[in-house]
């Protein structure tokens, strides 16, 4: 089985969101959004060399793939902007349905994620508003 396959078939388990798997190594999240590979990125976690797969990639996550180092990665859900991206830096994508962008969780407009780096091609530059774009939904929420 390789790695893709691995992460597939973990993304099936209850509840999982995202997927990662390089050889015995395999992460897990039931997160959602970006959160999973943020989380990982920050915890230190290195995933260059691996293989992902998740429900729902939009270009901000695309562009945190890409930052992590994935080398190849399977999306239930891809949209058109997250496949320019992974297709510029070279990851194989393969997905069930590409969408022309993510919408947000009301389902009532856009993804403010995909939103806030759709006018970047800069992988560190869509990081930067990717964690301003965080900062920002946490702080309206309290």
């Amino acid at each position: 089985m390789t790695d893709l396959e691995r992460a597939c078939a973990a993304l099936r388990r209850a509840g999982n969101t995202c997927a990662v798997c390089r050889g015995d190594a395999l992460y897990t999240s039931t997160a959602s959004g970006v959160r999973p590979v943020l989380d990982w990125i920050d915890g230190g976690v290195s995933l260059r060399g691996f293989s992902a797969a998740d429900k729902v990639v939009g270009r901000a996550a695309a562009f945190l793939f890409v930052q992590a180092g994935i080398v190849r990665l399977y999306a239930d859900t891809v949209s058109e902007p997250a496949l320019a991206v992974l297709n510029a830096y070279g990851v194989p994508t393969e997905y069930a349905r590409l969408v022309p962008g993510i919408v947000n969780r009301a389902g009532d407009g856009p993804c403010p994620m995909e939103a806030s780096v759709l006018d970047t091609d800069d992988p560190d530059e869509a990081m930067a508003r990717i964690r301003r774009k965080l900062a920002e939904l946490s702080a309206q929420a309290q």
